[in-house]
This record gives C-alpha cells, sequence and structure tokens, in this order.
C-alpha cells in the first residue's frame, strides 16, 4: 500500500483531529515574555512571594563610607527594591560592617628571561560583611556574616593587571551584595 492510499483511508475528521493535535504540540512549545520581566528561574529572588517581596522592599541601608561599600550598597539596594530604589518609609534599617582585602593566591617563577620572577600571578580578593537588622525602634532582629571569594589573574601588563583586580573587586562586591540579599530573606521570614 502506498502512501495515497494510506491518506485517503484515514477519514477527514482523524485528519482534522491530527491536525489540531500538531498545531497544539507547535503553540505550546513558544512562549512570550518580555525581555527584562524580571523572575526568571536563574535569577536572585526568583520565587519570592508578594508578601516576602514587600517586606525586602522595606528595608533602608545605611550610607556607604568608600567605593567598594558604594558598590555592594547599590547592588543590594537594586536586589531588595526590586529595581525600584531605596523605601520611602522603611520598616527596617540594615547596618554593616564591610572589608575587603586582595591577597596574592600563586607566585610562579616564570624564567630568567623575564622580569616576573617571583611576582604573583594570580590574586583574590576577599570581601566579608558583618551586617545588623535594626527594626524601626533600633532594636536588632537579625545579625550575620558573609564572606566571599573573587580570584583574578596577574597580567604582565600594570594596566592590566589593575584592571583585574578592579574587576575582581566588582564581582566580589555583587555577590557579597546577593548572599546579604539571600540572608536577609531568611531571616524576614522568620519575623
Amino acid at each position: 500500500m502506498s502512501l495515497p492510499d494510506c491518506v485517503k483511508k484515514v477519514t477527514s475528521p482523524v485528519r482534522s483531529l491530527i491536525a489540531i493535535a500538531a498545531m497544539a504540540v507547535a503553540v505550546a512549545g513558544c512562549t512570550v515574555q518580555p525581555l527584562y520581566s524580571g523572575g526568571g528561574a536563574g535569577e536572585i529572588g526568583a520565587g519570592v512571594t508578594p508578601d516576602m517581596r514587600s517586606k525586602l522592599a522595606s528595608v533602608s541601608i545605611e550610607p556607604a563610607n568608600d567605593i567598594f561599600q558604594q558598590a555592594v550598597r547599590n547592588r543590594l539596594i537594586f536586589l531588595l527594591g526590586g529595581g525600584a530604589g531605596e523605601p520611602q518609609y522603611p520598616a527596617y534599617k540594615l547596618r554593616m560592617g564591610l572589608n575587603k582585602s586582595t591577597v596574592d593566591a600563586v607566585v610562579v617563577d616564570v624564567g630568567e628571561r623575564t622580569d616576573r620572577t617571583g611576582r604573583p600571578s594570580a590574586g583574590s580578593v576577599r570581601a566579608s560583611s558583618d551586617y545588623v537588622l535594626l527594626d524601626n525602634q533600633g532594636k536588632p532582629v537579625a545579625r550575620g556574616k558573609r564572606t566571599v571569594f573573587a580570584s583574578f589573574d596577574r597580567p604582565r601588563q600594570e594596566f592590566a593587571n589593575l584592571r583585574a583586580e578592579r574587576d575582581a573587586q566588582k564581582r566580589a562586591a555583587d555577590e557579597l551584595a546577593e548572599q546579604i540579599f539571600l540572608s536577609l530573606a531568611q531571616d524576614l521570614s522568620k519575623l
């Protein structure tokens, strides 16, 4: 039996059901959503309930003293407020003590013909924070400590070396803010 003979034997309603099923399968695979919609599976805070989102958005953060602290503060404000900025009437105040240091991770002798003999070839930025979450009356409701590391290569060129260290500091600031955000979400869920 050839294919045209098989097609003739299939009745018209069965063909239409097969066509509808094929279209349903094709359409089911298509999803449309805004590019910057937020709440994707891989985002920090993607599964946060609306009640928890309002608690997180009601946290204000004390001003920063230096560039690194400002980077952590800015990222944390973005995460807590969902991009909306600082709260107008905060219910909680976050006080952070931030420390940052850079250490030489690896020292490699690359040979006698270069000027790099004995110089570090990799580094690591260590960032830590002790934080206290205060309520409106100034009473501590949560405390915590978080530490992160960000490694970087130390290339031969001095400007590239400085840029690599600065990029590692930025990564450490972002990761530290995300760790504090997740810790605050856990703390606020218990209140």
